[in-house]
């Protein structure tokens, strides 16, 4: 619906417009928006089965089931959640043990990678999952000229990394803009997969999106853990992240190396774009929407430790969706930076991060 003038408006839902059966959840069928010149207003209102409630309220009075099943659920969603954070931290991660920069762009990455998915699947016609891989090969492609024309120059030049720090800060509002203009202000969703029903797996109802999803984040965290404890590439960017100028003197190319982070690093957390994509809409701020989340996952985890950010990313995810069975869920990120100060005052390195010693 298009209106002419910004201001607050009131919006109701006619319930004879529902499906069969179907009720607005707490009987409020009436809210009211405020439209910006220029953006769009959502307007959302939560469904449910006819009666729901009234079961709802019964099983509370007979006892916890319902509870143990909620948590259940949202245990689930806060897997989904903290591996999808996972793998955007990874990246931040590695990035931040070789390089000790605060990438604050990461974010955008993420964006990235989801829109370049949606430009293959709805722009030009391919499938999500081609679309996907080729998304994720392009960003890989972008991370490693990014580091190559711009990141790469200004270490040569000697800059510091407080001063490529505010910097990412600049790329970060420069390219969410350049999403804003060449992307949509709208939300937009993938040609497929949008809407699947869910499948029961005991007390929880799971999307097979989500599911295999899951899978492929599992596997990608994997792959990559291991492929830094095994390969050559890995055990480099390890000595690199330790020490770069004895890994230099070693004959370690710290250069080629950090390229190799800065794509690996990029294309994962473009697949996170992705796969963020696919549990919720796309839009230009995807990424920054989450960036405290991941920067919380890193911290948590030990900054530069690839496996801390996995583990801290976990716990981010788990106390985001758990912690909605106490708080209102505008609250809900408030639990895990709870988790995240009570954490780093009992142990300043994170979970898996070492002691350093200072002077």
């Amino acid at each position: 619906m298009q209106v002419e003038d910004p201001g607050r408006y009131r919006v109701t839902l006619d319930p004879a417009s529902l499906p069969q059966n179907t009720e607005v959840r707490g009987g409020n069928n009436v809210r009211t928006p405020t439209v910006y010149e220029g953006n769009c207003s959502s307007v959302l209102f939560a469904l449910q089965a006819k009666g729901a409630a009234g079961q709802q309220q019964g099983d509370e009075a007979g006892g916890s089931s319902s509870f143990w099943t909620q948590a259940a659920q949202l245990t689930f969603e806060g897997l989904n959640l903290g591996l999808i954070i996972a793998l955007a931290a990874l990246g931040l991660s590695l990035i931040y043990g070789t390089t000790g920069l605060t990438n604050f762009a990461h974010g955008e990455l993420v964006t990235l990678g989801a829109i370049l998915a949606y430009a293959f699947n709805v722009g030009f016609g391919l499938h999500l999952i081609p679309a996907a891989v080729c998304a994720v090969i392009l960003a890989g492609i972008l991370g490693y000229g990014q580091d190559r024309f711009f990141w790469g120059q200004l270490r040569r030049r000697g800059t510091g990394t407080v001063a490529m720090m505010i910097i990412s800060i600049g790329v970060a509002l420069f390219l969410r803009y350049m999403y804003l203009i060449l992307f949509s202000p709208q939300t937009e969703s993938y040609a497929q997969y949008t809407a699947q029903p869910g499948i029961e797996i005991g007390p929880i109802s799971a999307a097979p999106k989500n599911l295999v999803a899951m899978g492929i984040e599992l596997l990608v965290l994997v792959v990559v853990g291991i492929a830094l404890l095994r390969t050559r590439t890995g055990k480099a960017a390890r000595a690199v992240a330790d020490n770069p100028a004895l890994a230099s003197s070693s004959g370690i190319n710290v250069d080629g190396v950090i390229r190799i982070i800065w794509t690996v690093g990029a294309a994962i957390a473009a697949l996170a774009g992705i796969m963020l994509g696919l549990s919720q809409n796309l839009k230009y701020t995807m990424g920054q929407d989450i960036l405290l989340l991941i920067f919380a996952g890193v911290t948590l985890g030990g900054l530069g430790t690839a496996f801390g950010a996995l583990v801290g990313s976990l716990v981010v995810g788990l106390f985001i969706q758990v912690s909605t069975l106490w708080v209102p869920p505008e609250l809900k990120s408030v639990g895990a930076l709870a988790v995240l100060i009570i954490v780093l005052l009992v142990r300043p390195q994170g979970i898996l991060g070492r002691r350093e010693r200072i002077g």
